[in-house]
């Protein structure tokens, strides 16, 4: 029996509303408005639909991205006023480019439906065909095509409605969500081609939320306390949020800034703001210098409610780009010049930030009266929320971030041909890279890793690794061959997460170089102790660090294995490059720039 949770709101929004216009049988209404909101289409009917619109009208075009793994295309559908489906033909002529993303989660359908119609909006019905003006919009209406496809009305037991959904992970049992700076998944690789093939001006990535009960259906997510640069940040908030925010208010809709409970389900708590890091879609946007929506409806209003908000959303996002088009595109060219330039790199820049605990403003968030109840079965506590009384509480919102990690961004890495993986993912991620052309020999800084830990558990399909990392300044042979990523380009952001090993979400944090951290040679026992002797004798600083190990560690005397190891790793036949970092980076731009490289 499937469980549907009824919430009382704020606002009446008829799935009507948006074929108002228009006559029902004009053969474009969805499936979605065919069944009263309460249905969502299969990914057959979703391509059909996409491919209906395309082939009746110029201004679309579809296409695919590539193919899941279980075969299905990733559909991506292009909307444009001259029909055009160059990215570098768009950007030539001035206009800004809009990525609406739905379905990464597939359990969460309401961007897909609201983007059907916006589809066919802009378009067929010629409604909103004036927002096309400045703006060419993509649109991946389903872009977990795998998950959705394992359908059933059980997938989402928080949900309220559609009747039947899809499933939250793909067919390889992985988030998408978590994937975009690993880029392990073929759906995530495709989706890299596309975004750095046009480099949309801006992206709306759609979701559903879970949590507590309250009056809202759309919260937001900007990246405003993190990597996005400062004008683009400032546009964000202070045009587009504002913007926005005034739109969707004369529409009905209140805002609210996505976070969570200081105490898990109790808004009394107060709240905290997340900053998210680039493993997620609008953090990712923010590294590559695009400002991008994190989009939340609230996962107990009614569906059709919904959708409908997501739509007032994507709608009102296309009416701020067309405002803001030139201004736009200005303030994202800056953004990458000063990525690329000297300055950029003359600066520290943060890779984590830590939310400040001290430091809150005080917010009226519209919430129900609610009561903890303790549970007659398992003892714990639960909220039960009361509807039918509205309440607006006044309570505190943590979203002061201050830099914690923070590096000073090289002039260059530098990274041996053999990690091939590491330089293929580099190169999704439109990172442009040089080869050397002959050998040499190089300083370099780097760092030696201690204390290797692995997690117990698979997180996204691997075990993340922490470490300490102790700076090493080495020369080094590096082969012709050998990858240089010079650091002038707009892309440095994106290096920086990828290559720095302080970075969360650092290639060697997913296993990229684990073989690194593996000892391959072996000493026999009666090949090592007669040396012992004299290696002492001849090194009275060996001798005294054998004495303060085994006074500081008493257990490795009764430990013959773990002595001879000891003396080994201090031995001329221990593996220098266990635990040594195989890329390096060069700080003097003149060694740089004097690189023999590969014409």
């Amino acid at each position: 029996m499937k469980l549907i949770i009824l919430a009382t709101t704020l606002m009446i929004v008829p799935v009507a509303l948006f074929a108002a216009s228009a006559p029902p049988d004009d053969g474009w209404e969805t499936a979605f408005e065919q069944s009263g909101g309460m249905q969502t289409p299969r990914y057959e009917e979703t391509r059909a639909y996409c491919q209906a619109i395309a082939d009746a009208s110029p201004l679309v075009h579809l296409t695919s991205l590539g193919h899941s793994p279980q075969g299905r295309d990733l559909m991506l559908v292009i909307a444009d006023r001259l029909g055009r489906t160059s990215p570098t033909e768009i950007r030539a002529a001035g206009d800004v480019v809009l990525l609406i993303q739905s379905c990464i989660h597939a359990g969460e359908s309401d961007g897909k439906d609201a983007s059907l119609m916006l589809l066919r909006d802009l378009t067929v019905r010629g409604e909103l065909t004036h927002l096309l003006e400045h703006v060419t919009v993509l649109l991946m209406p389903m872009f977990n095509v795998d998950g959705h496809e394992r359908f059933g009305p059980h997938n989402r037991p928080n949900q309220n409605g559609p009747q039947e959904m899809g499933w939250r992970v793909t067919s390889r049992n992985l988030n998408l969500n978590r994937d975009y700076v690993k880029a392990d998944t073929g759906e995530m690789q495709a989706w890299l081609r596309l975004y750095t093939d046009w480099l949309p001006d801006f992206f709306i990535d759609a979701h559903v939320s879970d949590g507590a009960d309250f009056q809202y259906t759309l919260m937001y997510d900007l990246p405003l306390r993190g990597n996005l640069s400062p004008g683009l940040t400032r546009w964000s908030r202070d045009e587009y949020l504002v913007g926005l925010r005034d739109g969707l208010a004369a529409d009905g809709w209140p805002l609210l800034e996505y976070g969570g409970f200081r105490n898990w389900h109790d808004p009394r708590s107060g709240m905290n703001v997340w900053l998210s890091g680039p493993r997620y879609s609008h953090g990712y946007a923010a590294i590559q210098n695009r400002p991008g929506l994190l989009l939340e409806t609230h996962v107990l209003k009614p569906y059709a409610e919904r959708v409908a908000g997501t739509y007032a959303v994507f709608l009102r996002s296309l009416e701020l780009m067309n405002r803001d088009a030139d201004r736009l595109r200005t303030l994202i060219d800056t953004a990458d010049e000063h990525t690329a330039s000297a300055a950029f790199r003359a600066l520290p820049y943060p890779l984590t930030f830590r939310r400040d605990a001290t430091d809150s403003v005080m917010i009226d968030f519209l919430g129900f009266d609610y009561d903890m109840v303790v549970s007659e079965v398992t003892g714990g506590s639960y909220p039960v929320f009361h509807r039918e009384r509205p309440e607006t509480f006044h309570i505190p919102q943590f979203g002061s971030f201050r830099p914690d990690a923070v590096v000073v961004p090289p002039e260059a890495y530098l990274i041996p041909p053999q990690w091939t993986e590491v330089i293929e993912r580099l190169e999704r991620h439109g990172v442009v890279m040089e080869k050397l052309d002959a050998d040499i020999d190089l300083t370099v800084e780097s760092v030696r890793f201690e204390n290797p830990t692995w997690n117990e558990a698979p997180y996204e399909g691997h075990h993340m690794l922490t470490y300490s990392a102790a700076p090493a300044t080495e020369t080094r042979s590096w082969p012709a061959g050998t990858v240089v990523i010079d650091m002038a380009q707009r892309a440095a952001g994106v290096v920086l997460h990828l290559l720095d090993p302080a970075a969360p979400d650092a290639l060697v944090r997913w296993g990229f170089f684990d073989a690194v951290f593996e000892r391959k040679e072996y000493i026999e026992s009666y090949i090592l102790e007669p040396m012992l002797p004299d290696m002492l004798a001849a090194d009275p600083d060996l001798a005294e660090a054998w004495r303060q190990a085994r006074e500081e560690n008493p257990a490795l005397a009764d430990n013959h294995w773990e002595s001879l190891l000891w003396f080994y790793e201090r031995s001329p036949w221990w593996d220098q490059g266990i635990g040594a970092y195989p890329v390096g980076w060069i700080r003097d731009r003149i060694i740089v720039d004097g690189l023999p490289l590969a014409p």
